[in-house]
């Protein structure tokens, strides 16, 4: 909890690549192990994406990924000339689609962009293997509630989904009327 300067994570680097390790995830915002809760822990202490930012300087040799409140691919990009990889967790987590544009946006791809109705169409087959090996529908469909984040009507498909998806017996016909219920 009070160790936070670039001395002790350098020396703490310097000990672990001394073992071998090359790839290291770093968060830009100090973790507190106590007097805060997880989500204040990513709230409260200060991003320091410059501390990052000098590891990487200074140890151009190894890989370092940035991990800490980066908001969308637009923000990553920027990051991404400082540093090898960023984590997009959260931000992912809740806008899932914005990763059908990091072909192009990121590694500038000229790749065509699914729409939302063919992801869902291409989950059918790992949905019904999933039920059919004993799994629940919200095992998975819960982490397709941000599909459509931001688009209009987007809050009925989320409502549909989290009060039926944790029904006995639900399967992929769920996810087709969650999908119904933004082109009604």
């Amino acid at each position: 909890d009070h160790e936070e300067s670039y001395d002790f994570l350098a020396n703490f680097i310097d000990q672990v690549a001394g073992k071998g390790c090359k790839h290291f995830i770093l968060h830009a915002r100090k973790a507190w192990l106590s007097g805060l809760s997880p989500k204040e822990n990513r709230e409260i202490p200060p991003l320091n994406y410059e501390r990052v930012f000098e590891i990487k300087q200074n140890y151009p040799e190894l890989e370092i990924a940035l991990n800490g409140g980066i908001a969308n691919l637009e923000q990553a990009k920027q990051l991404l000339e400082s540093v090898d990889s960023v984590m997009l967790g959260r931000s992912i987590y809740h806008n899932p689609y914005q990763m059908s544009y990091v072909d192009q946006q990121i590694f500038e791809k000229d790749e065509p962009i699914k729409d939302r109705y063919e992801i869902i169409m291409e989950m059918e087959p790992y949905i019904t293997k999933h039920l059919n090996n004993g799994g629940r529908l919200n095992h998975i469909v819960k982490h397709m509630l941000g599909l459509f984040h931001e688009v209009p009507r987007s809050r009925l498909w989320r409502r549909y989904l989290s009060e039926n998806m944790h029904k006995e017996g639900a399967d992929f016909q769920v996810v087709l009327d969650a999908y119904r219920q933004l082109t009604v």
